[in-house]
């Protein structure tokens, strides 16, 4: 995903995404990251951390690999994933935050 209007998205994500996620039974917390692409763009992704698999279905749908996206971001993101990826955590360091 990438956006030319990182500090607007930033904000709108802020303002509305970060209560959706809060909301999801399960959440675990979030994190969006920003990687500027040096042509005036930012690549975007966000990790959300969620168990169990049912809570990801709460949040995304019975089927968790097509990407869901807010209305909002219609109006920020220049591309769109169709499906994201899951990942389980099998070993860490310390809690980051």
């Amino acid at each position: 995903m990438c956006t030319a209007d990182d500090a607007d998205y930033v904000a709108c994500i802020n303002a509305t995404g970060t209560a959706d996620y809060a909301a999801t039974p399960g959440n675990r917390g979030f994190q969006m990251l920003l990687r500027e692409l040096g042509d005036g763009r930012s690549e975007v992704t966000t990790l959300s951390w969620q168990e169990p698999l049912d809570a990801i279905r709460s949040f995304a749908g019975e089927d968790i690999a097509f990407a869901r996206y807010c209305p909002e971001d219609e109006r920020f993101l220049l591309e769109r994933l169709q499906y994201v990826e899951h990942h389980r955590v099998v070993s860490r360091s310390r809690s980051i935050g």
